[in-house]
């Protein structure tokens, strides 16, 4: 059983509880050159050879795409037919980061290779999610042909139907959860559909986008047309959150070192905007720069605008487009805040428990920013949650987010009686309800989340991977650091702890944020809190957990940690076993004291070689020594 160490500071209505890991006794890959403390954190994620780090740390080549899609081959047989005819071919893409990007990144390539192409993105407000009727019906209309969707279709049944009723051709790019019954189409191109294990498996939209660019553009000999795509994959990968692992980590790892260059003007308007410097790109910098401005447009505008933006060849155009991308994610920020507060505030008013499945309803919350409210609201209390908004005419549509090991696909599925429309996968959907539903609906999902619960506990746990003292946070360490990199879902940043910091220094900064500086053994370093509740209290010595950043600013850059929660520190701990409390404590940075529940002391020691000794052969006995090992984590002896 890993030791439970301490309840840690309040969050939002919840206590913290510190989870250590299990003790690592000396180096666990000796032969891997990288610093002890990501050895550890590695070996403690499953990379138990060298084989296996080696593989996480190069570029592994992937196989061909058609021998892992079945029906890739009859999409590259129609769509060069189209490309060949300069066919019109329209792209039904989402009005998220990922399915603009995706269909962005068609409308390029396709154009490039002689079709021609035309987007079609349902308005959020107006059309709601994904492909529809109506859609089918005016671009057959138009003289549309052949459709392919991406980032979205295979829930559209009817949309689907009306396409195969009118003579519509449709090629199907969608990772959503694939429904029992097959979609109608000519070609269907899904991570499900590739054999087990596949590296194609985690792609998002924009990743099977590429896809079929890259093999479309090898088909017709023509690689010149998707000089952009890679940039485009880029960023709609790290947007969706998509895992990075398999061909998305390889892709991305590929496209990171050249994004900052794109030959994309649309990119190129948007990191300058942002103000990323002609430097190479982290995953971050998508995630927290460029994304962002993508999202915000298909929140509260058109997602035309991003197409047009991500398609433009016009340096002065894009960059016009690009700002007013970003004049609408400062509005998506003021909107989001003010949502979050009105429904903080509606939590905490009332004095009931928080409830297992967090479920709010306002019928003027907007539609657009309610999944990124509902993520914060995931964040804060650490149970799945679901924001409502107003449809009109007795309905009320939905944004579901839930963390890990809570699957909010299954959830909605399970409910689905109670729903008039649902879709998503195990971290994000969305619903639309009836208004006259939603106890009965609040009530099923509060019993699918209790039941969560009662197997992962209710509190906030913080889980930190491995121990770092601050002198040990320098540029070798910050340059193996990168070798892992990209992180992202499926590969997070390692989360550290530095136990005994002293505070230093402490600034509020506009936003509820944080800033402090901390000191360990004679060094400091700088450290940012965001969304620091008002009331919070410190203790002037802490212990923290965080991952390791580095902060640009005016040309400048130094290693930053980025808090994910604080504790007081005490000198002592105590493990409570059936035979009563034991105490221990160090000695100095490598010995500790162990005083039994008679008040007998035992004194053990860390030798260079990073194992546990002792001159005390009562130390040697199994249930002492589990009790060692467990105190060598808990008070910072071992990483």
């Amino acid at each position: 059983m890993q030791p439970l160490l301490s309840i840690g500071m309040v969050a939002g209505a919840q206590d913290q509880q510190w989870r250590l890991p299990q003790p690592i006794e000396g180096d666990p890959l000796p032969s891997v050159d990288l610093p002890l403390a990501l050895k550890v954190m590695l070996f403690r994620r499953g990379l138990k050879s060298p084989e296996q780090v080696m593989l996480l740390l190069s570029d592994q080549p992937l196989p061909a795409a058609d021998l892992h899609f079945p029906e890739l081959t009859a999409a590259l047989i129609r769509l060069k037919k189209a490309c060949l005819n300069q066919e019109a071919v329209a792209i039904c893409g989402d009005y998220d980061a990922d399915g603009m990007t995706s269909t962005a990144l068609l409308m390029r390539a396709f154009e490039a290779m002689g079709a021609s192409p035309q987007a079609a993105i349902p308005s959020r407000m107006a059309d709601g999610y994904g492909l529809n009727s109506g859609m089918v019906e005016q671009l057959h209309a138009q003289g549309v042909r052949l459709l392919v969707t991406v980032d979205n279709g295979v829930a559209a049944h009817e949309a689907l139907e009306k396409a195969s009723e009118l003579g519509v051709e449709v090629i199907l790019t969608d990772h959503h959860t694939l429904p029992a019954n097959r979609p109608k189409a000519l070609a269907l191109i899904h991570p499900a559909t590739t054999p087990k294990n596949s590296p194609y498996g985690c792609l998002a939209g924009v990743g099977l986008a590429y896809v079929l660019a890259r093999a479309l553009a090898a088909e017709l000999k023509n690689p010149a047309s998707i000089t952009t795509a890679r940039d485009l994959f880029c960023i709609g990968t790290v947007a969706d959150m998509a895992p990075l692992t398999g061909a998305n980590r390889t892709l991305l790892r590929e496209g990171l070192s050249h994004l900052h260059r794109s030959r994309c003007p649309g990119v190129q308007a948007l990191q300058q905007l942002a103000g990323l410097g002609d430097r190479p790109l982290r995953a971050d910098d998508i995630g927290f720069q460029l994304a962002p401005r993508i999202n915000a447009v298909g929140r509260i505008g058109e997602p035309s605008l991003v197409v047009d933006l991500l398609t433009a060849d016009d340096p002065n155009r894009a960059f016009e487009l690009g700002r007013q991308c970003d004049a609408l994610n400062r509005q998506r920020r003021e909107l989001c805040d003010a949502i979050e507060a009105e429904a903080v505030a509606l939590l905490e008013s009332d004095p009931s428990p928080l409830p297992p499945f967090v479920l709010l309803a306002q019928g003027h919350w907007h539609h657009g920013v309610i999944g990124i409210v509902a993520a914060r609201l995931v964040e804060r209390y650490q149970r799945p949650a679901a924001l409502l908004a107003s449809d009109g005419e007795g309905q009320m549509r939905a944004s579901v987010r839930a963390p890990d090991g809570f699957a909010v696909d299954r959830a909605l599925q399970h409910c689905s009686a109670l729903l008039d429309r649902h879709g998503g996968h195990p971290a994000a959907g969305g619903f639309t309800v009836q208004v006259t539903s939603v106890s009965a609906l609040h009530q099923a999902l509060n019993a699918l989340a209790a039941q969560w619960l009662q197997g992962r506990g209710e509190d906030l746990l913080v889980e930190p991977e491995a121990l770092l003292e601050l002198d040990q946070i320098n540029h070798d360490f910050w340059q193996a650091l990168q070798q892992l990199e990209p992180f992202g879902a499926g590969h997070p940043k390692p989360l550290f702890w530095s136990r005994g910091c002293r505070i230093t220094d402490q600034q509020s900064l506009r936003g509820g944020h944080l800033r402090l500086k901390l000191e360990q053994h004679g060094v400091e370093r700088q450290a940012i809190v965001w969304r620091w509740p008002d009331n919070a209290v410190l203790s002037q010595t802490i212990d923290a957990t965080y991952t390791v950043t580095q902060n640009h600013w005016r040309g400048e850059s130094r290693f930053q940690l980025e808090i994910q929660a604080l504790r007081p520190h005490h000198q002592v701990m105590e493990l409570l076993r059936s035979r009563g409390s034991y105490r221990v404590q160090r000695i100095d940075r490598q010995s500790l004291e162990l005083i039994n529940p008679d008040g007998e002391t035992l004194v053990s020691r860390i030798n260079h070689e990073g194992v546990l000794e002792s001159d005390d052969s009562r130390a040697s006995h199994p249930y002492v020594a589990a009790l060692l090992q467990e105190a060598c984590i808990g008070l910072g002896l071992r990483p």
